[in-house]
C-alpha cells in the first residue's frame, strides 16, 4: 500500500514499546476527546514483533536492585495482568536465588517490594533455601546459596502471540500498522521539532513522533543528531567524564534445551516460576568435569512450549562497536552474533545441571537456532524515555524491554500531557546530573 503524506502521531518500530505506546496513546486520545487510534500509524522496516521482541524470552519480573525499574515493573506487571489471554501471560512467579555475596541486595530488593505492596516471599539461610528449592524441584541441587526470593506475581509470555494480541487491540482502535518501510531520515523544522519522516517510499508528515527502536537505537540517536560521546557525572565523587559511548553492542546469550516443556515441572507436576540464578559457586563442566568458571555467573531459565522446551540464558558480553552491518541489522541474518557459541551452550547446560540434576546429561539436546542477537546498552545499561526535539518522544529500553509491557501507557500519557514520576528517573539529563540508577552485585549489567 502506498504510504499517507502525513499523520498526527507517527510511531516507528512495531515491536512491544511501539505497539504498546500505539494501543495506550489510542485509548488515551479517546478519553482526552483529542483524537483516536485512527490518528496513529506505525511504520515498521520488516513487521510486527520482527527484530528484538520476536525473539525475547519473555521473562516478567520485578526483581531489580534499582527502586525506579523496581517501580516501573510492579505497574508493567499489573499492565500485563489486566488481559493474560490476550497478552499470552503466564503468571507462574519468579525467583531469584543467590549466593552470600548477593545476599543483602536480595534482601533490600525484598524490603522494597514489600513497601510498594509487591507479593513475595524471602527465605534466608542455606539449610532453609536448600529445603525450599527442594519441596519445589526434587532434584534440586546448586551449592553455595544463602537466598531466595520467590515472586509470586510475575512469570512469562509467550512472545509472538502477545504481541499478536496487543496488535489486535491496537487495531482495533484504529491504529494502522505499515510494515516493509525502511526510515532513512528526519526532516525538522526551523524551531528544531521533526516534521516529517523521510522513507524508502516517500516522505510522512506528522504533529508528533514516537521512536522506539529497540537495538536500533544508536541509529536513530544520530538520526536525531544527538551526540555519540555524552559527559556522565559519577554520583559518589562529582567527576564528569566527557567523553562516554552513549551506545555500545552487548552479544545476548539466550538458547533452548530440546527436551519435553513437561519435564521441567515441579514435584506437584504445575509448571514452575522462573528459575534466575547468581551464584559465584565454582561451575564445573557436564562433558568432563573440568572448570568452567569460579567468578561470579548467573542463567534464567524456564520450560516454553512456545519456544519447544526449556529456554533461558545467561550473563550477555559487550562487543563494542560491531561491523557496520551488525549495526545496521542487529538482528539480521548476516549478523554473526545472532546465534550463540558453543561456549554459551556448554556453560549453559552445565549450568542447568548445577541446579537440577535432570539436565546432567542433556548437553546434546541444546537447539542450534537463532536466539539472543545484539543488544544496544546506554551507558548505565538503564532505558532512556524522554522528549527530544519538542516532539519527539524517545522509548529506548536499553534491553530492558519485553517485560516493561506497561511504558507505552505511561509514555502515552506523558504525550497526552500527564507528567509521570515513573518515567522521571530515567530521562537523558540524568548522566549529566549525577542522578545514575545504583549498581548491584549480579553479573547482569541490568540488575
Amino acid at each position: 500500500m502506498s504510504l499517507p503524506k502525513s499523520y498526527p502521531y507517527i510511531i516507528i518500530g512495531a515491536g512491544i514499546h511501539g505497539l504498546s505506546t500505539a494501543y495506550h496513546l489510542a485509548l488515551q486520545l479517546k478519553a482526552t476527546g483529542k483524537g483516536s487510534g485512527k490518528d496513529i500509524i506505525i511504520l515498521d522496516k520488516t513487521g510486527i514483533c520482527a527484530g528484538a521482541t520476536g525473539i525475547a524470552c519473555g521473562v516478567i519480573r520485578n526483581n531489580y536492585f534499582q527502586p525506579a525499574m523496581r517501580e516501573l515493573m510492579a505497574h508493567s506487571v499489573k499492565v500485563w495482568e489486566s488481559d493474560p489471554e490476550a497478552y499470552s501471560y503466564h503468571p507462574v512467579g519468579y525467583m531469584q536465588i543467590s549466593s552470600e555475596s548477593m545476599h543483602q541486595d536480595v534482601a533490600s530488593i525484598y524490603e522494597q517490594q514489600k513497601a510498594i505492596g509487591y507479593q513475595s516471599t524471602f527465605i534466608e539461610g542455606s539449610k532453609d533455601c536448600e529445603k525450599y528449592m527442594k519441596n519445589i524441584f526434587h532434584d534440586w541441587r546448586a551449592q553455595g546459596i544463602t537466598s531466595v526470593l520467590h515472586e509470586m506475581p510475575g512469570g512469562y509470555a509467550n512472545n509472538t502471540i502477545a504481541m499478536a494480541g496487543l496488535a489486535a487491540k491496537a487495531q482495533a482502535e484504529g491504529v494502522e500498522v505499515i510494515g516493509g518501510v525502511s526510515v532513512e531520515g528526519l526532516m525538522r523544522d526551523n524551531s528544531g521539532a521533526v516534521k516529517s519522516v523521510v522513507t524508502d517510499q516517500g516522505n510522512v508528515d506528522c504533529d508528533y513522533l514516537v521512536i522506539t527502536p529497540g537495538p536500533w537505537a544508536p541509529q536513530f540517536w544520530k538520526m536525531m543528531d544527538l551526540p555519540e560521546k555524552i559527559a556522565v557525572k559519577n554520583p559518589e565523587t562529582g567527576q564528569i567524564a566527557n567523553d562516554v559511548d552513549m551506545w555500545t553492542y552487548w552479544s545476548l546469550q539466550e538458547g533452548t534445551l530440546g527436551v519435553d516443556p513437561d519435564y521441567q515441572k515441579t514435584n506437584d507436576g504445575k509448571m514452575p516460576p522462573v528459575i534466575h540464578v547468581d551464584t559465584d559457586a565454582p561451575l564445573h563442566s557436564v562433558r568432563d568435569g573440568s572448570l568452567i568458571t569460579d567468578e561470579m555467573w548467573g542463567i534464567y531459565y524456564k520450560p516454553d512450549y512456545n519456544f519447544g522446551g526449556v529456554q533461558g540464558g545467561a550473563a550477555p558480553y559487550p562487543v563494542g562497536k560491531p561491523a557496520n552491518e551488525v549495526a545496521v541489522d542487529p538482528y539480521g541474518p548476516e549478523s554473526p552474533e545472532f546465534i550463540v557459541g558453543e561456549d554459551f551452550t556448554h556453560m549453559w547446560v552445565s549450568a542447568l545441571a548445577h541446579c537440577q540434576e535432570r539436565f546432567q546429561d542433556k548437553l546434546p539436546m541444546y537447539k542450534n537456532e537463532p536466539s539472543g542477537g545484539i543488544g544496544a546498552l546506554a551507558p548505565d545499561n538503564f532505558p532512556v524515555f524522554d522528549v527530544f526535539a519538542e516532539n519527539c518522544y524517545m522509548v529506548l529500553d536499553s534491553n530492558h524491554g519485553y517485560k516493561m509491557l506497561g511504558v507505552g501507557k505511561l509514555v502515552a500519557e506523558e504525550i497526552c500531557g500527564t507528567k509521570t514520576r515513573l518515567l522521571e528517573p530515567f530521562r537523558f539529563s540524568r548522566y549529566a546530573e549525577g542522578k545514575l540508577h545504583p549498581v548491584s552485585n549480579s553479573p547482569f549489567p541490568w540488575s
